[in-house]
């Protein structure tokens, strides 16, 4: 008996069980605005119970048509009957940043933020956020969380042309080709770059279209000064309203966003055809983050694990964004074969990204001399 305990003993350490008559140290369940992960807070269902009993997440500058957001919190919403209060859904990343702050210890404090990366680690950095790692972090790729767990990628996309063909004759496929004259007054471009990350990635795939580099944004910043010198920057927001109105007939933004107009357009005059710049290829994706006050810490938390399961990231192709789990979920079968299908197909290998240290310096740039440059 003694030696058939002793084999037992010694095949359990072989595989990674510990040793004989070691114990595994439990994990100290602590109250959700501290917990670092579900199973802190005492495992999924509890968690849910706290999420449900809180009854309400605040979130902030969610646009339903974005990365389909709309399909994510009503999905969120009938799952676990939690209500989901939206401000702001024409903000930026900047402006939640600003609002946690001037919201702080509010009950109308947004509990959690979508952001662009280089705003999620400026957010880091000040200690704004509140580490939590969702069930499926292992399986994030290593460039696309926080190493402290402050925040994670969700979802991202390609920086894309957008054009009405019934209003341009001959629609442009790259950036050389916007700077052409009978594009005058017609190019615009998704929000600030200063605030707002869809246009700071715009600024980004200009400058790599135009010599720059993940070290060199200065390009992408004199190219739409250029752009404004030939007269044709328009600085009008490229929503359906204003596309169906003429105001925007060309447009830069993510590609999930061009083409979530062409099902937002369909039935009016509009025929919006999308390209993928092939002179200055970006991609990127965007951070989810839990405010470190987050007057919901528990719907907080739970809203971090809806969207980073396997039905919230193919929820996310829906809205034609690409999931941060996309790669992973094809391998092991759980991706939506038919929604990744109709994402548009980009010349060059695989996406390369710049690093925290590239997209801080950029962004520096970026504030330090983009209204000079384009404004002044």
């Amino acid at each position: 008996m003694r030696t058939a305990a002793l084999v037992a003993c010694l095949c359990a350490m072989a595989l990674g069980l510990g040793a004989c008559g070691e114990k595994k140290e439990p994990v100290r369940v602590v109250p959700p605005a501290v917990a670092g992960s579900a199973e802190e807070a005492g495992g999924m269902d509890a968690l849910v119970k706290e999420a449900k009993k809180e009854g309400t997440l605040h979130t902030t500058t969610l646009l339903r048509h974005w990365a389909n957001y709309g399909g994510l919190m009503d999905g969120f919403e009938k799952k676990y009957g939690i209500k989901i209060v939206n401000s702001n859904p024409f903000g930026s990343s900047q402006q939640e940043l600003d609002d946690i702050k001037k919201n702080r210890g509010k009950a109308n404090a947004p509990d959690v933020l979508d952001l662009g990366d280089a705003f999620a680690q400026a957010a880091a950095r000040q200690g704004l956020l509140a580490p939590y790692r969702v069930a499926d972090w292992d399986r994030i790729a290593v460039n696309q969380k926080d190493a402290n767990g402050a925040w994670f990628n969700s979802y991202g996309g390609y920086v894309s042309i957008g054009c009405d063909n019934n209003r341009v004759a001959v629609c442009p496929v790259s950036f050389a080709d916007l700077l052409k004259p009978e594009y005058r007054g017609m190019v615009a471009l998704n929000g600030n770059p200063t605030t707002a990350g869809s246009a700071f990635a715009g600024v980004y795939a200009a400058a790599l279209a135009n010599g720059g580099s993940f070290d060199d944004i200065q390009p992408g910043i004199d190219f739409f000064a250029k752009l404004n010198d030939v007269g044709n920057y328009n600085r009008g927001n490229p929503n359906p309203e204003a596309i169906v109105r003429g105001e925007t007939p060309i447009s830069i933004e993510w590609d999930f966003l061009n083409l979530r107009h062409i099902d937002e357009l369909r039935g009016t005059d509009v025929l919006w055809k999308v390209s993928i710049p092939f002179d200055g290829s970006f991609s990127q994706y965007y951070a989810q983050a839990i405010n470190k006050y987050a007057p919901h810490p528990a719907a907080a938390r739970l809203w971090q694990e809806y969207l980073a399961s396997t039905h919230g990231q193919n929820l996310r192709l829906t809205g034609y964004a690409r999931p941060v789990l996309m790669d992973v979920m094809a391998k092991d079968g759980t991706l939506d074969k038919d929604k990744a299908s109709r994402l548009p197909t980009v010349e060059g290998g695989p996406p390369t990204f710049p690093s925290d240290a590239q997209l801080n310096q950029a962004l520096r740039v970026v504030r330090e001399n983009w209204d000079a440059a384009v404004n002044g």
